[in-house]
């Protein structure tokens, strides 16, 4: 009988060069994933920074014209007020000092009649005309941000910093909606209140924009 002996010759170089292949392609397959995943991401992250950074810009010119607005009602009415006969639509006043208050506010007090009294003084009779600026401020691309998740990319500073901004952006629009149900009950010493806690929080609500412009590119 006779005994066959299959000797079959293993060749190592050819198995690990083998083991060395797999491994480059299985790190070269994980690396580009890495590398794609995180591409979307910044890309993700730069488009919603630019969002961003566009709704403050524009939230922030709208808070501007507001202040400003605000500002012009709240002296109109300190100086009408010394000259308010009683109520808010009757003054009495000489011509000149009519005049005067109308060339610094046009149209804030409406004259529909007068009628003359001692020492050159007249009794005006119209009305008291406040025009408020009510502006929406958004907040969709920071909302749309934290929906997608884009923000756990951010630092720990930065959305510390955007939260506070938006925080007191929503304690402006309180404020705004406030002076507008105000006016529209005629009732103008809680609407002065309310403006000149406007302007405070709008102040600072434009420092706070201002600071979130120059960080916000660093939010990495």
């Amino acid at each position: 009988m006779r005994f066959f002996k299959l000797n079959k010759k293993i060749n190592l170089k050819y198995i690990f060069g083998e083991i060395l292949l797999l491994f480059i392609g299985i790190n070269l397959a994980i690396w580009f994933n890495n590398w794609n995943s995180s591409k979307k991401i910044n890309e993700g992250k730069k488009i919603a920074i630019s969002k961003i950074t566009e709704e403050i810009e524009d939230n922030k010119l709208e808070i501007d014209s507001v202040l400003k607005n605000n500002y012009q009602i709240l002296n109109a009415y300190k100086d009408f007020k010394n000259i308010y006969d009683g109520n808010t639509s009757v003054i009495k006043a000489n011509p000149k000092q009519l005049q005067l208050l109308r060339n610094s506010y046009p149209d804030y007090f409406r004259t529909k009649d007068s009628t003359a009294l001692d020492n050159g003084l007249f009794r005006y009779r119209g009305t008291t005309h406040i025009n408020l600026e009510i502006p929406t401020l958004t907040e969709i691309a920071w909302k749309t941000t934290t929906t997608l998740n884009v923000t756990n990319e951010f630092n720990y500073d930065c959305l510390y910093e955007l939260e506070s901004v938006y925080n007191l952006q929503r304690r402006v629009q309180i404020e705004i909606n406030k002076s507008a149900d105000a006016l529209q009950k005629g009732d103008l010493e809680e609407l002065m209140i309310i403006l000149d806690f406007l302007n405070q929080l709008g102040s600072q609500l434009q420092t706070n924009y201002n600071s979130v412009k120059k960080s916000i590119l660093n939010c990495s």
